[in-house]
């Protein structure tokens, strides 16, 4: 099941699953499948992102996110993110995908994509950054502005000291590569 099997057997089971809040966590489990693995015999590197996708994409739906940028002409944009591998996915092996929305800060959220074995140890762990374009005003949105349009008075946690090495390592990064 690549991809879009996923993607479409997340949004059948999103309603079942309950409105995404801010704070909550999105729990997707999955198998690793013959079409994910390399010649290790384990999931894919490539696949960690793809599946961090489909949780957050799943965020998204659930929180009301993709109706409102449809709406308003807006669409959320990765600006990066840093992965950590620490135990292997085997061939076959279930495991979960458990995305969350860590914190904020102007147009920037740090999202957070931990891989959980059955036995409940990490196998990876996805750190991100992202924003929502406004292609009308040609800028992202401030994301407080963007919860309150959701319906959300949560406010943001000030970013531990990974996520603000990671958004400093981020920025320096994207300075080099746009030259």
């Amino acid at each position: 099941m690549y991809v879009w099997g996923r993607l479409a057997r997340m949004m059948l089971t999103a309603k079942s699953r309950g409105r995404y809040m801010m704070g909550d966590e999105s729990r997707l489990k999955f198998r690793c499948l013959p079409t994910d693995i390399d010649s290790n015999m384990h999931l894919n590197n490539a696949r960690y992102m793809m599946l961090a996708d489909v949780g957050r994409i799943d965020i998204f739906y659930r929180a009301g996110l993709i109706d409102l940028a449809r709406k308003n002409g807006w669409a959320p944009m990765m600006g990066g993110l840093q992965t950590v591998f620490v135990r292997e996915i085997r061939l076959w092996k279930k495991f979960e995908v458990v995305s969350t929305v860590e914190t904020w800060e102007d147009t920037q959220v740090i999202g957070r994509h931990r891989f959980v074995l059955e036995d409940g140890r990490t196998a990876a762990l996805v750190m991100t950054t992202a924003g929502i374009y406004d292609f009308k005003n040609k800028s992202f949105l401030q994301i407080d502005d963007l919860v309150a349009q959701l319906g959300a008075s949560i406010r943001p946690r000030e970013p531990s000291e990974e996520e603000r090495i990671f958004m400093a390592s981020h920025g320096r990064l994207r300075q080099l590569a746009k030259g």
